[in-house]
């Protein structure tokens, strides 16, 4: 038997973070909500052996993912690449991932529930 590339999500991250293009935003901060999804090569260790070398660790990629959080930027699309960038800089069986970023209440004058950006990246 042979097994596709493995599928990881880790789905609605909360954080509270100083992105925004106004400087109210960058001040006061307000909350966002993180979904990652993960494809990985070569997972057999993972899936045959139970091996954790085998995958990628949750609990990293959540400490990354909240690491960059926590440096403000205007757009969420720069925080949205960073965190693609150094998830592909770790992670050489990493072969697609998609990071959307939402920020919970943003300052449209709309009522909604967030406004995301959407960013995949691949090998």
């Amino acid at each position: 038997m042979t097994f596709e590339p493995l599928e990881i999500a880790l789905r609605n991250l909360h954080f509270y973070a100083h992105h925004g293009v106004l400087p109210q935003e960058r001040e006061v901060g307000a909350h966002f909500t993180l979904n990652l999804w993960l494809t990985v090569e070569e997972a057999e260790a993972a899936i045959n052996e139970d091996r954790l070398e085998g995958t990628i660790s949750y609990a990293d990629v959540y400490a990354m993912a909240q690491e960059e959080m926590q440096t403000p930027s205007q757009l969420l699309e720069h925080v949205a690449g960073r965190i693609l960038h150094r998830l592909f800089n770790t992670y050489p069986r990493l072969v697609e991932a998609t990071c959307e970023l939402s920020k919970d209440n943003p300052p449209t004058g709309a009522k909604c529930d967030g406004c995301a950006v959407t960013l995949t990246a691949h090998r």
